[in-house]
This record gives structure tokens, C-alpha cells and sequence, in this order.
């Protein structure tokens, strides 16, 4: 279950982050969506997007890197006990 909540949270991010490259891509391609006023603002939204994901992905990676490197280093310790 908690793998499973894990892959949904950065399933989320991940389909932020698409958005956002979609909207930039749009913005390229003379294609507007409605709710923006002006293509300006279009594509700084997609961009926020993207970043907004990508920083929450990569948080993630770091966070669970840094959890697992620790982890490693008190198994060591102990081992020498």
C-alpha cells in the first residue's frame, strides 16, 4: 500500500510537469488555450509547471537517496560493533 501511494505521488508531479511542457509546446505553436489572456502568460505557466514537478520529483529522488545513504552507513556501524 505504501508503494502504491509512493507511485501516486509522483504520478502527480510527472503529470504537472507534462502539462507544462504541453503548454509551452502550444505556446511555440501559435495554439492558445482560452483561459490565458495573452501567450506570455501561456507559456511562464507551463514553465511554472514544469518546474513546479520537476523540483517536486527531484526533492523526492534526493530525500530518498540521502534516507538510503544513511541507512547504509548505521548498518556499517554496527557490523563493527
Amino acid at each position: 500500500m505504501a508503494r502504491f501511494i509512493a507511485v501516486l505521488l509522483l504520478l502527480l508531479p510527472g503529470l504537472l510537469s507534462a502539462l507544462g511542457i504541453k503548454l509551452m509546446r502550444d505556446t511555440l505553436f501559435n495554439e492558445f488555450s482560452p483561459i490565458f489572456v495573452h501567450a506570455g502568460i501561456q507559456f511562464a505557466a507551463g514553465f511554472l509547471f514544469f518546474l513546479a514537478g520537476l523540483a517536486f520529483i527531484g526533492g523526492f529522488i534526493v530525500r530518498r537517496d540521502r534516507k538510503n545513504l544513511k541507512k547504509k552507513k548505521e548498518k556499517g556501524k554496527r557490523k563493527r560493533k
